[in-house]
């Protein structure tokens, strides 16, 4: 892959990359601020980089995926990045996929075939760790850019201000980006009628589709029911 510099409106409009604090001794974080992106470091509970409010990246050396292939960490992993963001995204770093560790080579496809069309998680191949600051700078910049969306760590409201509490209570419903908890908010309100709202008047707030309105007023109207026995 070609080197990438930033575009001139990148500059203006500088990237934000959230990146959990165990990568920076990758390289990648100098890489990405070599590219001009703003990069905070933090622990991050479920993945390894943050491109916005909807895509989380995890990034894996081909020695660290066949290894959590052997010990079964693989999937549980996935299945915590696919509940935890609306875009997972694998990145594989490396070569020679299928000629290290005693591992057969159609446990590699199947763990391949699994991530990709069981877990709906698009894999992207990286030679580098240079290759792969460039990858999440392109993602970045399509979800930053050309998208306008947020980046945003879903926490504890605990310390938030009160917008920001509001926010937060409304970023919990189905397919609520930090952008449309916003606009909900300033359509409606207040969180309580945003909860009210109705799916025709859910559907009149810019970004809120038929099927995410009936997701959402689902989610609020549906009786609660407890499927574990108590111990």
């Amino acid at each position: 892959m070609s080197e990438q510099k930033p575009r001139e409106d990148t500059a203006e409009k500088r990237l934000k990359i959230i990146a959990d604090h165990r990568e920076v001794p990758s390289g990648i974080v100098d890489e990405l601020m070599r590219l001009g992106v703003e990069v905070e470091t933090c622990q991050l509970k479920v993945g390894d980089f943050i491109l916005s409010d909807r895509v989380g990246v995890e990034r894996k050396s081909v020695g660290d995926f066949l290894q959590s292939i052997v010990d079964k960490r693989l999937m549980n992993q996935a299945k915590t990045l696919r509940e935890t963001f609306e875009r997972p995204v694998l990145i594989l770093e490396g070569g020679n996929l299928y000629s290290r560790r005693a591992i057969h080579p159609n446990a590699v496809r199947g763990a391949l075939a699994a991530l990709a069309v069981d877990m709906g998680i698009p894999i992207l191949p990286t030679r580098d760790e240079k290759e792969t600051a460039l990858i999440l700078f392109a993602i970045a910049r399509r979800e930053q850019l050309d998208e306008s969306r947020e980046v945003a760590v879903r926490g504890e409201p605990k310390g938030f201000t009160l917008p920001e509490k509001q926010r937060f209570v409304v970023e919990g419903l189905p397919g609520i980006s930090a952008v449309l908890a916003k606009r909900l908010l300033e359509h409606f309100g207040t969180v309580e009628r945003v909860m009210c709202a109705s799916e025709e008047d859910l559907k009149q707030v810019h970004g809120i589709g038929r099927e995410k309105a009936r997701s959402i007023r689902k989610i609020l109207a549906s009786i609660y029911e407890c499927s574990q026995q108590p111990s």
